[in-house]
């Protein structure tokens, strides 16, 4: 599917016959991948990195555009499970032209951040601070659904909610490795800043887009930790309460056992000592005494617990 825009007044404008230079292709089918490689020479493999959520965040330098792999998070959708996932989008900026690449259609042009565009290069690095805006966002929504299992968990040890700290926390740690490779990308393009026509403006929003994105690796690290300590403390949690269970069963079965053996030890296969004829006060001294093994036994427990 292809989208068109072009830059109104400093704002982006979409264009319904297809002319602007702004060029977004989601999941491009045959016609516009041959489109891509063969009018616009944009290089397979890098074409193929835009549409792979494994790839890693990279600056790449054509001979008449320059290509940008930028990581940034996937719509989060009901059977994922609370396991958030990593996306990719191509930005490949030509000298008259911005042709957009992604997987999925996420990318929205819209609020304070796309006001006064001034450029390609400029709504380029417009793009790259949405990423990391979106990391922001996904960050707080995990955090407040870590704190909600939490308080499950204080309620009901269940292996559901364990397992959905699991994915958060795995999800985590994809979202630190991506951010991390966006901070990459930023420091390779501070560095060819002059090779790409970077003016004042655009290499002063470049280095609040580096500052933001270090924050959020710091926010996103911090999380991984503190979820990290959280499934440890669980895990202790959990073995704790399995010994404290298995010490009152043991308590339990002691408390059986005892009088069964008393019971066993006057039972018809045992003479039993005491004259049975005409009175039931042999029966009630062993029942009597079964009872007393109990409460001894769970008097003993309750004096050293």
């Amino acid at each position: 599917m292809l989208r068109t825009y072009q830059i109104v007044d400093q704002q982006l404008r979409e264009c319904p016959d297809g002319s602007g230079p702004i060029q977004m292709y989601v999941t491009p089918d045959t016609a516009e991948r041959t489109r891509l490689l063969d009018s616009l020479q944009i290089d397979a493999h890098t074409l193929d990195s835009a549409l792979d959520p494994e790839e890693p965040a990279r600056i790449e330098f054509e001979p008449d555009h320059t290509a940008l792999i930028v990581k940034r998070p996937r719509t989060s959708v009901a059977k994922d499970d609370l396991m958030f996932r990593i996306t990719s989008v191509g930005l490949f900026l030509f000298a008259d032209r911005l042709i957009i690449v992604l997987a999925e259609d996420s990318l929205q042009f819209a609020g304070k951040l796309f006001r006064r565009i001034g450029s390609l290069r400029d709504l380029t690095l417009r793009i790259l601070f949405r990423s990391v805006e979106h990391f922001e966002q996904h960050l707080q929504v995990m955090n407040q659904i870590a704190g909600q299992i939490e308080a499950k968990l204080n309620r009901a040890m269940e292996n559901r909610h364990l397992l959905n700290l699991f994915a958060l926390e795995k999800s985590l740690v994809y979202y630190l490795n991506a951010i991390a490779s966006n901070g990459r990308l930023l420091d390779r393009i501070r560095a060819s800043a002059a090779r790409m026509g970077l003016g004042s403006e655009e290499l002063e929003l470049l280095d609040d887009l580096a500052i933001e994105n270090h924050q959020c690796h710091e926010v996103a690290n911090t999380y991984s930790q503190v979820l990290a300590g959280l499934m440890d403390a669980r895990a202790s949690i959990v073995s704790n309460n399995l010994n404290i269970l298995m010490k009152e069963l043991t308590v339990v079965m002691l408390a059986i056992m005892f009088p069964s053996l008393i019971v066993a030890l006057f039972s018809m296969n045992v003479r039993m000592p005491f004259d049975q004829e005409g009175s039931l006060i042999p029966f009630w001294i062993v029942v009597a005494g079964a009872a007393a093994s109990s409460a001894a036994i769970l008097m003993l427990y309750k004096h050293r617990k």
